[in-house]
């Protein structure tokens, strides 16, 4: 019988965020594919002679051991420590969170949470057995995007709806018809 939640000889890849120095001096950020049951070190330090790494702009190769300098494990913040630096005291600065400049205008703004949104939202990653951190980092990531973008609307919204009483009539007089009505 076919089990829906088993499926033998198929290994669980993990990825794990570097910055590797190449033996040429150029540096490149990316993530390395490794097996679920093995660590980065092991992975690094075993008889494999190539190493699976895509780089973060997506391009995928395997790479000789021989050609490496350095590696360097990027630390990826968790959901925890998101919560906690809004808990500390940290001034939430929705610009930052969208990874814009305080001057950016409306458009910019509405862009670059379309797209950060796209990338986090959990129902991207819903069919796709992740590990339980990284679902509660891709939620608090989206409760994130979400709070800088609704504190951003919210004085666009209220200039919109200040020129929209701005363009209503300051008086206007009641039409000839009406009052014609009212004296038969």
């Amino acid at each position: 019988m076919f089990e829906r939640n088993k499926i033998d000889n198929v290994t669980q890849q993990a990825t794990v965020p570097a910055e590797i120095t190449l033996a040429s001096g150029e540096v490149v950020k990316g993530r390395f594919f490794i097996t679920s049951s093995r660590s980065i070190f092991e992975v690094l330090n075993g008889e494999s002679q190539f190493l699976d790494f895509e780089t973060f702009d997506g391009e995928r190769a395997l790479l000789a051991k021989t050609t490496l300098a350095a590696v360097k494990i990027i630390a990826v913040a968790n959901a925890q420590s998101l919560k906690a630096r809004l808990r500390d005291g940290e001034a939430f600065d929705p610009y930052s969170v969208l990874g814009l400049s305080a001057s950016a205008g409306w458009d910019d703004v509405r862009q670059a949470y379309l797209s950060l949104s796209k990338i986090y939202h959990p129902d991207r990653f819903a069919g796709v057995g992740l590990p339980a951190e990284v679902r509660d980092y891709l939620a608090a990531m989206a409760r994130r995007i979400n709070a800088a973008y609704t504190a951003l609307e919210a004085p666009h919204q209220a200039a919109k709806r200040a020129d929209v009483e701005k363009a209503k009539p300051i008086f206007t007089s009641a039409s000839p018809r009406a009052s014609v009505s009212q004296r038969v």
